[in-house]
């Protein structure tokens, strides 16, 4: 009996870790989505809940943790030599900061959700992007301007032109974002095939 659970729990965790892996090709949104099924469909449910083209979601997830379920900002270091603390709390797909992930759990009430697991990563994206839309009136599909809400926070979006990082990394995503979006067109036939939906 005790060797029975062993199996299942072996089975259960190393089912939760192929899950969880990193795609093979993270710059092709059809090639993540043939590998990764429920992948589309929790990101189909994000766009029909809050609007957020999937082509977008993909593209935050690219530039924040490139799909890396366990992503952490690298540790700030003394010295230039000792590991210190980390610059922010971000973490996970979406690499969301401790509090607007607890703001997104409330506001949704949605207690049991992890940084971790991509459909609540997607959601919480979504939930963001409409956020941003109703806050700084900002397009669903400004993929540029929706990026850099998300990078620099809804009070601090105003300061943005001072910030050229948060403008090299919302150029790229917006690059991403139509690169993913072409592709989910090119493929729509054979995505259809295998009972996808694109959008």
């Amino acid at each position: 009996m005790i060797h029975s659970k062993k199996i299942i729990l072996i089975l259960v965790s190393l089912s939760f870790i192929a899950c969880s892996s990193i795609p093979k090709n993270t710059q092709n949104s059809c090639a993540i989505f043939e590998e990764r099924y429920l992948w589309y469909k929790h990101s189909k449910a994000s766009y029909e809940k809050w609007g957020a083209p999937i082509h977008l979601q993909l593209a935050f997830i690219k530039k924040e943790s490139d799909f890396n379920w366990l992503a952490k900002p690298p540790r700030r270091k003394l010295f230039k030599v000792i590991p210190f603390k980390r610059p922010s709390s971000s973490f996970g797909y979406s690499q969301a900061v401790e509090g607007t992930w607890k703001q997104y759990k409330r506001e949704t009430d949605n207690p049991l959700a992890t940084r971790a697991r991509f459909k609540d990563s997607v959601d919480f994206i979504g939930w963001y992007i409409n956020k941003t839309s109703k806050i700084l009136k900002i397009s669903k599909k400004d993929a540029y301007r929706q990026y850099l809400a998300y990078y620099k926070g809804w009070g601090d979006y105003k300061n943005y032109s001072k910030d050229k990082k948060a403008i090299i990394y919302a150029k790229s995503v917006k690059v991403m974002a139509n690169k993913y979006r072409k592709q989910l067109r090119a493929c729509k036939k054979n995505l259809d095939k295998n009972k996808y939906i694109i959008f």
